[in-house]
């Protein structure tokens, strides 16, 4: 038994703590409406070339409303309309939408097209750009593609070491922006101590999204037995929020929707917490609060606020009518 536990043995009634902010951020919020707006104006089929979020219930919906979703767009229609999701493109694929004389609509988050800005910034003044992200992940795939040659992906600190440079006075970073924020500022500290000189991003590439949702993890670790996070399996800053979980002594599960609570998993939890990554929505926190209450019995609900976000961004042009 923790000791957490053992300082609360002696209440009766069973706690569910929501964390704030949580589930959907203002680019995934952003990238969904898009689509949506699309669909309305347009009809369908509307093709999204990947996935436009990373939530299995989210595409769902969209399929069921219309969307068609693909790898790439040589599997669109010539002259269709396609979508590009929240996680960014490179270069090559508008030059290969182009081609097909596809109608294209960027729906890529803003704080990912800063990162490729920054990236095509770093190329342009011949630096080595070392970028911190999830190799196969589409946004470091977008990032990458701004400047191929110029770019070397790492995942841990571990890595630093054989990144080969052309010139070590002439290195910069950037970052996936779904990062664990602990993590990826080791390693940035590891570059920094072997390129004395690196330098980075006019300000962080991971999102305020991905930070709040971060500390509001870590502002439940505390009072919790337990931490359910609500995420697909694909998604990167909800697999994150479960390794920060977990980092500070608490146990966490990473679940698409309350069908997959275990019950086990419950039988010692005086205290669960919910967080939902930023691309889930909230009605599926709604979803598993009250799946949650049943399974706990009586359990009352509180919220734990450690941030209020105020960000939204304009819609694409296109479908701003």
């Amino acid at each position: 038994m923790s000791t957490r536990r053992f300082e609360r043995a002696g209440r009766s009634s069973r706690r569910i703590l929501l964390a704030a902010p949580r589930a959907s951020c203002a680019g995934v919020e952003r990238a969904i409406d898009t689509v949506e707006r699309a669909l309305a104006q347009h009809g369908p089929p509307v093709y999204v070339r990947k996935q436009i979020v990373h939530n299995a219930h989210v595409i769902a919906d969209l399929e069921r409303r219309g969307a068609v979703f693909v790898d790439e767009v040589d599997e669109v229609p010539e002259g269709a309309l396609v979508v590009f999701s929240a996680h960014g493109v490179s270069p090559q694929v508008h030059t290969d939408a182009r081609g097909r004389r596809l109608r294209v609509i960027d729906a890529t988050c803003p704080l990912v097209s800063k990162v490729h800005a920054e990236a095509r910034r770093f190329a342009s003044s011949d630096h080595t750009i070392v970028l911190i992200g999830h190799e196969g992940h589409e946004e470091v795939e977008g990032t990458s593609g701004e400047a191929p040659e110029n770019v070397r992906l790492i995942a841990s600190a571990d890595e630093v070491e054989q990144v080969d440079v052309e010139d070590p006075d002439r290195v910069a970073y950037l970052t996936q922006t779904t990062l664990a924020v602990d993590e990826t500022q080791e390693v940035v500290e590891a570059l920094r101590r072997r390129f004395p000189g690196l330098v980075g991003p006019r300000s962080d590439d991971i999102c305020y999204a991905t930070q709040n949702r971060q500390d509001a993890v870590k502002a439940l670790v505390e009072e919790c037995d337990l931490i359910l996070v609500i995420g697909s399996r694909n998604s990167s800053n909800s697999k994150r929020l479960v390794e920060v979980a977990e980092r500070h002594g608490c146990p966490a599960f990473l679940i698409d929707d309350e069908t997959d609570i275990e019950p086990d998993w419950l039988l010692e939890a005086e205290t669960v917490g919910i967080t939902a990554g930023a691309s889930a929505p909230e009605r599926l926190v709604q979803r598993v609060t009250r799946a949650l209450e049943r399974l706990l019995g009586a359990a009352s609900v509180e919220e734990r606020t450690i941030a209020t976000e105020t960000t939204q961004f304009k819609l694409p042009l296109e479908v701003r009518r």
